[in-house]
């Protein structure tokens, strides 16, 4: 089995930034890829950014140019630096790490809340 656990979120002020963390540990062989998701209150869960074993990345349109997603290997942890934060950025985000045979694992998630 892969845990997976998320850190660094919190309160911030609009145009501020917030740096977070996941960690992925246990039977892990081969990560495929990392991402993050995110899901406010009353709406469904929304990609947000993923990064692949080659160092490949992807954006949602709402983050490209204010987020950034990096991973460390050695240490099976990947990053999200957000930036400009917007009062609509405001979710829980949950890492998603996908190995080659654990398939799929979440985490439980780390609340940020960005304040007009």
């Amino acid at each position: 089995q892969v845990q997976v656990v998320e850190s660094g979120g919190g309160l911030v002020q609009a145009g501020g930034s917030l740096r977070l963390s996941c960690a992925a540990s246990g039977s892990i062989f081969s990560i495929n890829l990392m991402g993050w998701y995110r899901q406010a209150p009353g709406k469904q869960r929304e990609f947000v950014a993923r990064i692949f074993s080659g160092g490949r990345t992807d954006y949602a349109d709402s983050v490209k140019g204010r987020f950034t997603i990096s991973r460390d290997n050695a240490k099976n942890t990947v990053y999200l630096q957000m930036n400009s934060l917007k009062v609509e950025d405001t979710a829980v985000y949950l890492c998603l790490v996908v190995t080659t045979t654990s398939g799929g694992s979440w985490g439980q998630g780390t609340q940020v809340t960005v304040s007009s």
